[in-house]
């Protein structure tokens, strides 16, 4: 019987043994899983929800590129400044423009980001401290051949409410397409026609592939062609900086006592100057015919005098 025991006892220790052990090499499995949940949930939670984003791709208007414009509108419940986190493609290079502006469509002012590269995307960070942001940044597209096409996609990097799309048509462009299906075309004051078309509320993490396609000959871009300029930003101090502050009361009492110093400084200099100047011409004046002066009153005697001319002592 106590052997009996022992054996039992013998297999108990190693089924306990072996349960360790699986257990051990699930958690060793399972652990990138469990750690990559949350990281991606945090990720999904860093940006702010969007009530609006309007995604613009003007292609060939003042590069032999495509230049995409991306505006964002944070929620209104959303806590400012918001921490934003935006992917574009590496093949950019980088935002040629950040900006945010406090109402839509207003003075837009220059943001500061940072940027992190990886192999296919460049990662922007950056702090908005109003509700508005702007993004731009130039995309390759060939132009070797008539027959060009351009596609950007959407990284879904935020929850958006309402997505819109505007796809700028190249002067002197034919065969014009776009997917998804945008609203026909409509001329605008600038002599260009636009498409565009609200797509609705896009949740997070959903890419949106946007593809143009058409036919142009030349390399002259619609800028060229129309004799328009390309937009700029409004100039403004990059976020961060701060006007030269103004000068105190003690710098104005310090920069008074200085002025007073070098003036009576100059005014000394100037008296010194004349007085001795003024000895100068006079000594030789004085001195001219002069045998010296009477021992006695001190009146100045010519060298013939034997008497002085002013008390009449006799002079030696």
């Amino acid at each position: 019987m106590q052997h009996m025991i022992k054996r039992s006892i013998a297999g108990g220790t190693r089924a306990t043994l072996a349960s360790r052990l699986l257990t051990a090499f699930l958690a060793l499995a399972l652990a990138p899983a469990f750690a990559a949940g949350p990281t991606r949930n945090a990720e999904s939670l860093r940006n702010p929800h969007l009530a609006s984003m309007q995604i613009e791709i003007w292609p060939e208007f003042d590069r032999p590129a495509a230049l995409v414009i991306l505006r964002g509108a944070i929620a209104a419940d959303a806590k400012l400044p918001a921490d934003v986190t935006l992917r574009i493609a590496a093949s950019t290079g980088g935002p040629s423009a950040m900006a945010y502006s406090a109402a839509a469509g207003g003075n837009l002012l220059n943001l500061q980001y940072e940027r992190k590269d990886a192999s296919d995307f460049i990662t922007l960070s950056f702090k908005v401290p109003e509700r508005f942001f702007h993004v731009e940044f130039y995309d390759p597209l060939p132009t070797g051949k008539p027959e060009r096409s351009y596609t950007y996609v959407w990284p879904g990097d935020f929850a958006v409410d309402r997505l819109s799309v505007v796809v700028q048509e190249p002067a002197a462009a034919s065969k014009f397409s776009v997917q998804p299906n945008l609203d026909a075309a409509a001329s605008e004051q600038d002599g260009l026609r636009y498409r565009s078309a609200d797509l609705g509320a896009r949740a997070p993490g959903k890419p949106l592939p946007i593809k143009v396609s058409y036919t142009k000959t030349g390399t002259r871009t619609s800028a060229e062609i129309l004799g328009q300029k390309t937009p700029e930003l409004t100039p403004a101090p990059t976020t961060g900086s701060s006007p030269a502050p103004a000068p105190s009361s003690s710098d104005e009492v310090a920069k008074g006592v200085l002025v007073f110093i070098i003036a009576l400084s100059l005014l000394i200099g100037l008296g010194s100057a004349f007085l001795w100047w003024r000895g100068r011409a006079k000594a030789p004046a004085g001195q001219t015919g002069s045998a010296g002066a009477c021992t006695k009153c001190g009146a100045p005697r010519e060298a013939d005098d034997r008497f002085c001319s002013k008390c009449g002592a006799r002079l030696k």
